[in-house]
């Protein structure tokens, strides 16, 4: 039997043997259900639409199988002018401070107040914007066999409109993927393996702990929820660390010190969210702290790049070395890449232009649509930022 082809079939044998199953009367046996249930196929067994050919033509209901997809990382997008294709950005740079001058006073010398001291600034640039467009072509009547009724065709093409904006969320949602990605590179390059901008979780936890956890026997239950704890408590103790005026965290400049700091406000965290759901599950639920990662923009990601390598990264990343100005960086792979923390002026993304335009092509009876996305992606190194790896 098959319902996978336009038959009808008697299922009543099989459907003896499924409840019979299902309510005990008798023990689990091998059931062959291949042709009880109605699989999605691409075979298409009656005739095809003219046009796209690969509707059919015969129809019985017809559901619209697309639904509203809301893009992930939202929070990294900036407002900004229309005008130009070059953002700067101004840094001040640390002085220094002065003697007091007063209880210096000799008879018949002054003291000039005319001093000048001008203040210095490091200005930053960016550049440059990416682009893409497709194309949508709309029919006037070519579809007509494939739906019964104009109102099915309306909900046709209102299920294709609301595809093209899945579409678009998450091509804008994969750019976003690709700002973080980079901004782990291109910190964990400026890091060196020696600095502040990396930490090395499972390294520091042993070193707490008198430990010899892999990233392995970290994750077995018995040791996971301890762990999860501390990680909270960790991540809570950089955030402050972060609110703190420094040029701890940051790409230093040579010669130009610039002193940041990010209060919780401004802080954004990005956890793999096998971790972040752990530290609710496991950390929250046993102590409410309200502090700083409960009042910081903390979100949950369910994969950096790939979806099938969730904790892992494979980027060249766009780099400025020590003295500002772009310099070329190796290919970085990470694996067991937990989360990243950074200012919110140190990632983000703007939309300059996104329209859409229309041809009609009045002899053939169809319009072409054409959707222009202009974006420009930002990372900043030079603000606070820390890549958490678990190794």
């Amino acid at each position: 039997m098959s319902v996978n082809v336009m038959n009808f079939e008697q299922a009543a044998t099989l459907l003896t043997s499924l409840h019979q199953q299902a309510t005990g009367q008798t023990a689990i046996t091998p059931t062959d259900e291949s042709g009880f249930v109605s699989m999605a196929q691409a075979t298409l067994r009656a005739g095809y639409d003219p046009i796209i050919n690969s509707i059919s033509q015969m129809i019985g209901e017809t559901l619209i199988a697309v639904r509203p997809y809301n893009a992930k990382l939202t929070g990294l997008e900036k407002t900004a002018t229309e005008w130009g294709g070059i953002k700067r950005k101004i840094n001040f740079i640390e002085g220094t401070p002065e003697d007091n001058k007063a209880y210096d006073l000799v008879d018949g010398a002054s003291i000039d107040p005319f001093v000048v001291k001008k203040p210095k600034v490091l200005e930053t640039h960016y550049y440059g914007r990416d682009m893409y467009s497709d194309i949508y072509t709309l029919f006037d009547y070519q579809l007509d066999t494939a739906f019964s009724s104009s109102s099915e065709f309306a909900r046709f093409i209102s299920g294709l409109m609301q595809h093209f904006a899945n579409q678009r969320e998450q091509w804008l949602e994969d750019m976003r993927r690709g700002i973080v990605s980079n901004f782990i590179a291109a910190k964990y390059t400026a890091d060196g393996g020696t600095g502040d901008m990396v930490v090395h979780l499972l390294t520091e936890y042993n070193a707490a702990t008198g430990g010899s956890f892999t990233s392995t026997t970290i994750k077995d239950p018995a040791n996971f929820a301890g762990f999860t704890r501390w990680l909270y408590a960790r991540m809570n103790t950089l955030a402050r660390m972060m609110s703190e005026r420094s040029e701890k965290y940051q790409q230093r400049i040579t010669g130009k010190p610039i002193m940041r700091h990010t209060p919780a406000a401004d802080l954004k965290a990005y956890m793999l969210a096998e971790y972040k759901d752990m530290i609710d599950a496991m950390g929250l639920a046993v102590t409410y702290n309200d502090n700083y990662l409960k009042t910081a923009d903390t979100e949950g990601i369910s994969y950096w790049q790939s979806i099938d390598d969730a904790d892992e990264i494979q980027v060249t990343p766009a780099y400025i070395d020590t003295d500002g100005a772009i310099a070329a960086a190796s290919p970085v792979t990470l694996t067991d890449v937990v989360g990243v923390m950074f200012d919110r002026d140190a990632c983000g993304y703007h939309i300059y232009r996104d329209k859409i335009t229309a041809q009609r092509n009045e002899r053939a009876s169809y319009t072409n649509m054409f959707p222009l996305v202009e974006v420009q992606l930002m990372n900043d190194i030079t603000e606070k930022g820390i890549v958490l790896i678990l190794d």
